[in-house]
């Protein structure tokens, strides 16, 4: 493999595993919605 391959593997890693680690934070600090905006279907 080139370094440019590397390089881009590597970013590509980053964007992707950041993104899911990022997600898993947010819903593990605000896991479900308190209140619902307005106009939102209510649940059964």
């Amino acid at each position: 493999m080139t370094t440019t391959a590397i390089v881009f593997m590597v970013l590509a890693m980053v964007i992707v595993w950041g993104g899911l680690l990022a997600s898993v934070a947010f819903l593990i600090h605000r896991p479900e919605l308190k209140t619902w905006p307005e106009g939102a279907p209510a649940e059964d």
